[in-house]
């Protein structure tokens, strides 16, 4: 007999920044029986919502997003945190007899979520606070060299302004006296869904390029700065914490301290968002289960909805 899988169905919509993730997984969950599910290391704080182009309340009322607003801006998020709590979510969805579509553009969040995580130990908050003494005392540079002498590989592939990851990698080999790359192999738990991923991936940078500027000029018109500076006035969220590194964010801080004029803020923020869909058009070459769609395309609707019905099968017209 023909093997048929008996998992259940998920979508795993992803692509880079700007290329219009959001309208298209609403669109799927207007045709489909589909309940979304946020894979964005920014949209799960509150707070933060006009830098990161969070969808409006209108949207959210509409086609609710899980794990948006999950977390204040002073509590770190981890991709094990996204990981569990996405799992559950999931799950949730499929008892309703609907599926799960998950969108956003966090390569690590996607990855953990199917492949599992390496058993690496918990964050330790002695450990780091420690580091970050020394890391204040000699330097980053420094930080690098000493991963390079005790994990040649892992420092190889962490540049040396990485500096949350040189300290993750440092900290790892503090706990278990091993190098971080030869820990990287054990996988746990991999997912039991059946996964369509489709990927939106611009055949042309210059047009996201262009809407990655507008994008920020409404940012700011819509009074991104004013956000920012709510955040930077908060004593309880220092500037190294992950929500105040976000992209957009760290360019704003440096402006409000002064540290850049009004037009290098501007110019860095974009240069920084296409740096960012560079480096997730990159990770997404190594999916290659996903199926490209160009988001410039005028067919894009209509080859994303067959893509999605030819999957779900008889599911595609389930009551939701």
């Amino acid at each position: 007999m023909p093997f048929t899988d008996q998992r259940p169905p998920a979508i795993f919509l992803m692509g880079p920044t700007a290329t219009g993730k959001t309208a298209l997984a609403c669109l799927l969950a207007e045709r489909f029986p589909l309940q979304l599910i946020s894979v964005d290391s920014a949209l799960v704080y509150r707070g933060l919502d006009i830098g990161t182009a969070k969808p409006d309340a209108a949207t959210l009322a509409r086609h609710p997003h899980r794990l948006i607003d999950i977390r204040d801006p002073a509590q770190p998020y981890s991709a094990a945190e996204f990981r569990t709590d996405a799992v559950v979510a999931m799950r949730e969805i499929g008892a309703t007899g609907a599926v799960p579509l998950l969108v956003g553009g966090t390569g690590l969040y996607f990855r953990a979520l199917e492949q599992g995580l390496s058993a690496l130990p918990e964050g330790d908050p002695e450990v780091r606070a420690l580091l970050a003494a020394e890391a204040a005392r000699t330097g980053w540079a420094a930080m690098h060299a000493r991963l390079a002498a005790a994990d040649p590989v892992a420092s190889a592939r962490i540049g040396p302004a990485d500096t949350q990851r040189i300290q993750r990698a440092l900290e790892v080999i503090t706990l278990t006296g091993r190098p971080l790359s030869e820990q990287l192999g054990a996988v746990r738990d991999r997912l039991p869904w059946r996964v369509l991923k489709l990927a939106l991936v611009p055949g042309d940078r210059a047009p996201l390029h262009a809407r990655i500027a507008e994008r920020f000029d409404a940012m700011l018109a819509a009074g991104f700065l004013d956000e920012a500076r709510r955040l930077h006035a908060d004593a309880a969220l220092p500037a190294d914490l992950p929500a105040m590194r976000a992209v957009g964010y760290r360019q704003a801080l440096a402006f409000l301290d002064g540290e850049i004029t009004a037009a290098a803020f501007r110019q860095q923020a974009v240069f920084a968002t296409r740096q960012l869909a560079k480096r997730q058009t990159t990770w997404l070459r190594s999916e290659l289960d996903a199926r490209w769609f160009d988001p410039d395309r005028r067919t894009l609707a209509d080859v994303a909805l067959s893509a999605v019905a030819d999957f779900l099968g008889k599911r595609a017209h389930a009551p939701e």
